[in-house]
């Protein structure tokens, strides 16, 4: 009886290679934004993000993204 061949691990690369095409075929960009700390004091403004989690890059991310969804109207 032989043992079916083992899938191989995938290398650091070869997955940010899948997500990278993966993002592309769901039409995805990803990019590096510098934010001013005035920019996340008009988050915090516009309740977008607590002000105890003005440190807190995930926290962050999702108000901009919240931002960018009401002012770009992203519904198709």
């Amino acid at each position: 009886m032989t043992n079916p061949p083992t899938a191989l691990p995938r290398s650091a690369a070869a997955e940010r290679m899948r997500a990278h095409r993966q993002r592309r075929r769901d039409g995805l960009r990803c990019l590096t934004v510098e934010l001013r700390d005035s920019e996340i004091d008009a988050l915090i403004r516009k309740q977008l993000l607590k002000s105890e989690r003005r440190n807190d890059l995930s926290a962050i991310v999702d108000a901009l993204y919240v931002f960018l969804d009401r002012t770009l109207d992203a519904t198709p």
